[in-house]
């Protein structure tokens, strides 16, 4: 199974600046390849394959009995050098027809679909897929989000080896079957899900979505009276127009559109920013690393100015007072005063629908 757990937070020392509440949450975590317990279960121990030990001889049982006969030997795995001898059947639930025990010589991916997405997977993506896990040996599936209907969202820098060498290149959008060889699976086995020792894994995969590492798309130049921003050093700065009074209403616009997913109301989104005063174009706040968690619980400019944005877009907001911090944060490091506007430079990175 893939071991994960999947919390979508925003940084205590960064995103709290976007937080419309004093609740704060830490960073994205990831951990390793699993199940989300939110959304499904671990795999029934009962359904482990299990021998029982030979009867032992009764009391009366003499010397001339004949003995307990051996159990026959396990049968050989044909180690396959490639994805050839494995059927994929498509369907709601799709399966894996293959002849057992299987093997692999080696970790390897077959391209059952290629997506049309120009966006591919790297080793540190973070992806939302669907995917069915094969034991090599048994031929049964111990992990399945399609049956769940439920996808999984995970790092691939925190899942077994072989996910990462079999999705890392892959196409947003295409369905890949993966061949594990046992070490970049579960090489010493996982018992609750009834695989053993040195045993041979089949993951099929649709990849869903991906985050993005940066901006990507069509640039878009800025609206007459919107601040221009540049890139130093690889971080946008901006320049605030001449004569041009800050706004008293939000005003948003992309000036990189994205490809990917759209923002909703209720989205989870990964983002990356800069912000800054527009009464002198000051950085205020350089949160320039990934940074995730729900629109929802963000300041009123960034749930009305993201809406409908979409994943891979760099998104300029000059957001007043009333729609962020009317009063200023006083407290915060440098401090914000009352009644100053603030424009966002923001790489949405993920979109979570």
């Amino acid at each position: 199974m893939v071991r994960y757990h999947r919390f979508v937070t925003f940084s205590s020392m960064t995103l709290r600046r976007v937080l419309a509440s004093a609740g704060l949450v830490s960073l994205l975590a990831l951990s390793a390849c699993g199940t989300d317990p939110a959304t499904t279960s671990e795999v029934d121990p009962t359904q482990t394959p299990s021998t029982s030990a030979p009867a032992s001889p009764s009391a009366e049982a003499t010397a001339t009995e004949t003995a307990a006969p051996e159990e026959s030997p396990a049968p050989e795995i044909k180690v396959a050098s490639d994805l050839s001898g494995v059927e994929v059947v498509d369907g709601d639930i799709p399966e894996l027809k293959f002849e057992t025990p299987w093997g692999i010589d080696k970790t390897q991916t077959q391209v059952i679909k290629e997506g049309t997405s120009p966006q591919t997977l790297t080793d540190t993506s973070v992806v939302t897929i669907n995917y069915m896990g094969v034991n090599g040996t048994t031929g049964d599936t111990f992990d399945n989000s399609f049956e769940r209907g439920a996808p999984a969202t995970f790092s691939l820098e925190q899942v077994v080896p072989g996910f990462q060498k079999g999705l890392s290149g892959q196409k947003v959008g295409s369905r890949v079957l993966i061949g594990m060889v046992p070490d970049d699976g579960y090489g010493d086995g996982n018992p609750n899900a009834g695989i053993e020792p040195g045993t041979s894994l089949l993951f099929l995969v649709d990849i869903i979505s991906a985050n993005f590492s940066e901006a990507v798309g069509e640039e878009v130049a800025p609206a007459e009276g919107m601040p221009t921003v540049a890139l130093t050093d690889g971080k946008p700065t901006i320049t605030i127009p001449a004569g041009v009074a800050a706004p008293t209403e939000l005003r948003a616009q992309p000036i990189i559109k994205g490809p990917g997913a759209a923002v909703t109301a209720e989205s989870n989104i990964e983002v990356q920013y800069r912000a800054f005063n527009y009464a002198d174009g000051a950085l205020w706040q350089d949160a320039w690393s990934p940074q995730a968690g729900k629109l929802s619980s963000l300041i009123e400019g960034w749930k009305q100015g993201l809406v409908g944005q979409t994943a891979g877009s760099r998104v300029l907001l000059v957001v007043p007072p009333a729609l962020a911090f009317p009063d200023g944060l006083p407290n915060a490091q440098p401090p914000l005063e009352a009644g100053q506007t603030l424009v966002y430079v923001i790489d949405i990175l993920n979109v979570q629908n």
